[in-house]
């Protein structure tokens, strides 16, 4: 037992290391294009211009949430280490492309295969997760865990800035620096990664599930999205979370050329590294409003996301204004505050909130449902930048979070039943949880 004890917890720390790195590398070169931006529309040799490039955003996004639906099924069939490495080898080719050739079909072709690569990361390492985690440590672990996508996201621009227009002095150093990260990761991947215990010479941690049992009836496959499809407070989680993700891709994909535009002064460096404050306060955001539904609303999801969306709602109103004073400070004190608010309601919303209301027999249903909705919503984010003027796209996204707490608001005093029953998991569940297929 004392030698099961200790290799279970040696592979625990290793999958959750390996996870967590090839999940933040994926945003390499998902922001590579938003940094390159700067660079291409100065770039004489390559027309492209704010709604070509809008358009390439959404044709990516689009991808994307067609592979936010489909690859935990092919994960579950053939496992992570497959569709996953596969991800990470084929995002990181695309970026090479990207950065090597310059015309807009090849660019296009290139942003559809980003996408669905891009899309085979969260279901997958969750699954991976969820295969070394028993169901009473995933709140607490995928709590931690999801501070991935944030830190990705913070170091990525920089990266890809540095490497651009400092070190190369070209568009194109930001897609072959960022394919370089990923191509590391993906060795890395495959040396140190591994789908579930079984497979290092221990037991499973849990019971494989009836559903994932050979034999299952089809019917009990499809049994939990007709009862998510009857679940009121579930529909409306994913019309807040579609209305929510539009300005959060936004600003992840066009915060350097909105920062760029308003505040030349800062240079492309920093205006790809001043929207960085926007992921640094997404670190914290999920631990702060995971606390406070708990300790402050006893479990109740809304009220700190109702709270957390009416201060959106004031932050993205007066962004532009800030812009416009010129001052760096405020710019970066109002992407902090953003970043926060946005970032909390947001994991709240599509994991803890969606798993609690999904219930246990449809938790991760759920929350697939509610993260598929976010990422058409997504597509938005990517478009409107590219067809109206920054000012516009702010007050847009400043109502759509408004909006988004009006229809929370009527669950202000919703509590899941087993909040009832089992309190002590809480505290693990007001993390940002994404949906384990396991």
């Amino acid at each position: 037992m004392n030698k099961y004890v200790a290799d279970i917890k040696r592979w625990r720390v290793q999958i959750f290391a390996i996870t967590w790195l090839a999940y933040a590398a994926f945003y390499f070169t998902r922001k590579a294009f938003s940094v390159a931006k700067l660079g291409i529309a100065e770039d004489p040799s390559f027309t492209l211009d704010k709604m070509a490039m809008a358009n390439l955003d959404a044709l990516y996004l689009t991808a994307y949430a067609v592979g936010q639906f489909t690859w935990g099924m092919l994960a579950d069939r053939f496992g992570p280490r497959v569709v996953v490495l596969g991800g990470l080898v084929i995002s990181a080719a695309a970026a090479v492309v990207m950065g090597s050739y310059a015309t807009f079909p090849i660019f296009a072709t290139c942003m559809l295969v980003q996408g669905l690569a891009q899309s085979t990361g969260w279901a997958g390492l969750c699954k991976n997760i969820g295969s070394f985690f028993p169901s009473s440590q995933r709140g607490r672990v995928l709590g931690l865990w999801s501070s991935c996508y944030a830190f990705g996201g913070l170091v990525a621009s920089p990266f890809a800035g540095w490497w651009a227009y400092t070190l190369i002095g070209s568009w194109h150093a930001a897609f072959i620096s960022s394919a370089a990260v990923v191509a590391v990761v993906a060795v890395l991947f495959f040396i140190f990664q591994r789908n579930k215990p079984e497979d290092v010479g221990l037991p499973a941690v849990e019971p494989e599930p009836e559903s994932m049992v050979p034999g299952s009836t089809l019917c009990s496959i499809w049994a939990p999205l007709r009862e998510i499809l009857r679940n009121r407070t579930v529909l409306t989680l994913g019309l807040a979370y579609f209305l929510l993700k539009p300005a959060r891709y936004a600003i992840l994909l066009w915060g350097p050329v909105i920062v760029f535009e308003q505040m030349p002064s800062v240079g492309k460096v920093g205006a790809a590294i001043i929207p960085t404050a926007f992921e640094l306060a997404g670190l914290l955001g999920p631990i702060m409003i995971g606390l406070a539904s708990d300790k402050l609303f006893g479990a109740r999801r809304m009220p700190a996301c109702v709270i957390s969306l009416v201060v959106l709602t004031v932050t993205l109103g007066l962004f532009m204004a800030a812009l416009n004073t010129g001052s760096v400070i405020l710019v970066v004190a109002l992407l902090f505050v953003m970043g926060l608010t946005l970032y909390g309601p947001d994991s709240m919303i599509s994991g803890a909130a969606a798993i609690d209301f999904g219930t246990a027999k449809a938790g991760a249903t759920a929350a697939g449902f509610v993260n598929g909705c976010g990422s058409v919503g997504a597509i938005l984010g990517g478009l409107l930048p590219g067809y109206f003027d920054s000012v516009t796209v702010f007050i847009v996204f400043a109502g759509c979070a408004l909006f988004s707490a009006l229809v929370l608001l009527p669950h202000w005093n919703s509590r899941p039943a087993s909040a009832e029953h089992t309190p002590a998991v809480a505290p693990n569940t007001a993390m940002a949880i994404k949906p384990l297929r396991t």
